[in-house]
Parts: C-alpha cells; structure tokens; sequence
C-alpha cells in the first residue's frame, strides 16, 4: 500500500503517535482520524496496545473506526492473541465500536472470563454488541460463570452486560439466585432487580440483594413477603 506522498500534515501527525507528550499524540490521533488512509492501519493498532493515556487510546480507537471494517477488523482480531492485556481489552473495545458482527466468532469463552479485569469487562461489552440475535442464550450462559467476580465495578459491568441482552438473561438469573456461592447469589438478585427496576441503583440493589442473602430466601420469595 503506498505511503500518501501529498499530505505531510497527515504524516507528521503519523510521527506524532509516538511523541513524548500526551497532547501531542492526542491531536496526532485525531489528524489521523480525520484524514484516514489504510496506510496507517497498523501503527494505529500497535499504538493501542502500548498507549498509556486514557483519552489517547480512545482517538486512537476513533481513528480506527474512521477506517473501512473490512481492512480495520481482521487486524484487531489478531491483537486478541496478543499476551499484552492492554492489546487485548483496548482491541474488543474497538471492536464494538466498530460493531461489524463479522468479528463475533472472535469473542471466544476465555476472552469472556480472561484473567485481566479490564480485558474481561472489554470482552463482555463487545460481546452485547457483536452477537447474533440467536445466540443471546448462550452468551448469557457464559456471561453467568462470572457472576460475583471482582468489586463492585466490576461487578456492575457485568451486570449491565446482561440487561442489555433482554429477558432472556432471567432464567439464568433464577438460577444462579440459588448459587452455593453467597456472591453469586447477591450479584444474581442484584441483577435481576436492576433488570427489572433499572431506576434503582446497582448500589441499592446489590445492598438489597445482601439482605435477602443474609436472610436466606430468593428474590422471588422476598417478592411475596413485601
């Protein structure tokens, strides 16, 4: 692919990925955007995986989406082998930005429950994205496997992972509201409250959700009683 030889702004921004400072690579990052050519497909992504500042890393992602899916996706799907987390999380946050549902067989079970917090809340949010209509169930079905992970952020992207995937996440959510885990239990009730109640707060629901653990009775028991 030939190197654009008639635009040195849009090559100085190039060169300016890499610079010093955050500023400079932030403006560099929206030139690109603004300007896209295939060319730069690959320092773009290699940026992602190494960039360190927040707002640089989204321009970059923006930059990214700026460029025809068909020559973006099949490159970042290659940055979720990487053993770089930050390659991985910052590769499925662009992916559902992009939304090309052709990268949904690239959402594997183990990017789901990766290790990595952030590349495992980037997976969830790409996954409600990318996924076909028929196999919501199944995703919800994995998605459950995480349920009482982490603190509460953590726990409240799960949870907003599986509202947006509809009613079909509340027979999973019954289940799990029997869970021996004490956790999965508080997450499930919190979750389906919130589900059905989205106005309530993850903070009030999860403290909710703890009550009714503590007193040992389902959701749907606490239900009746009030």
């Amino acid at each position: 692919m030939a190197m654009p030889d008639d635009d040195t702004n849009t090559l100085r921004a190039l060169q300016g990925l890499g610079h010093s400072m955050s500023s400079v690579r932030l403006k560099a990052a929206l030139a690109v955007g603004t300007t896209p050519n295939p060319w730069f497909i690959d320092t773009l992504i290699a940026r992602c995986a190494i960039e360190p500042e927040f707002q640089v890393r989204e321009a970059l992602t923006w930059a990214l989406t700026r460029h025809p899916s068909s020559m973006t996706v099949p490159k970042i799907i290659h940055e979720l082998r990487s053993e770089r987390a930050q390659a991985r999380s910052q590769a499925l946050h662009t992916l559902s930005k992009i939304g090309d549902r052709r990268a949904w067989p690239a959402i594997t079970r183990a990017l789901l429950g990766d290790a990595d917090d952030e590349v495992a809340r980037s997976a969830w949010r790409a996954a409600v994205v990318l996924v076909p209509d028929g196999e919501r169930s199944e995703l919800t079905a994995v998605l459950a496997t995480q349920l009482g992970r982490g603190g509460r952020e953590m726990q409240l992207s799960l949870s907003r992972a599986l509202i947006a995937l509809g009613e079909v996440i509340t027979p999973t959510l019954r289940t799990a509201m029997t869970d021996l885990d004490p956790r999965v239990r508080q997450h499930a009730i919190a979750t389906e409250r919130l589900l059905r109640n989205p106005d309530a707060g993850f903070e009030f629901a999860i403290e909710e959700a703890k009550k009714i653990v503590a007193l040992g009775v389902t959701s749907q028991e606490s239900d009746r009683q009030c």
